[in-house]
């Protein structure tokens, strides 16, 4: 088992025990299983899946952050994370077009970045919403 939390600037979000972590990293999708290399990641939005020792799986987003696993223990900090039940899919879909117009205006006062980390991170939970 992997002794495994997340923390967020509010503080510890989550501490429990799992079988593998799923995530997305800035080169792709991967999956932690104890006794896994150490690895250091950075995570961009993504779904998190965490599966249990009863293999249920807990489906969550995060606004992406970076990821830490050596010796069965592992850490995602993050900026945010929500579980899937706790979304509300009428703000994300409110998010994801107000980023959109965003970045449609295309003006000179728009931070383009910003704006598309802003609909990545909606889609995201739209889609672990729909999960």
């Amino acid at each position: 088992m992997i002794a495994f939390k997340v923390v967020t600037p509010k503080g510890e979000y989550l501490k429990q025990e799992v079988k593998s972590i799923h995530v997305k990293t800035v080169v792709g999708e991967t999956t932690i299983l104890p006794n896994h290399m150490p690895i250091f990641a950075s995570l961009v939005p993504c779904k998190l899946v965490l599966k249990n020792e009863n293999d249920e799986e807990e489906i969550f987003a995060i606004s992406g952050g970076f990821l830490q696993f050596n010796k069965n223990e592992g850490m995602i900090l993050a900026d945010a994370i929500e579980g899937k039940k706790d979304i509300d899919l009428e703000r994300a879909k409110k998010s994801m077009e107000r980023a959109k117009e965003r970045l449609e205006k295309k003006d000179s006062n728009t931070n383009l970045k910003r704006a598309q980390l802003s609909l990545e991170r909606a889609i995201n939970r739209i889609h672990v919403y729909g999960e």
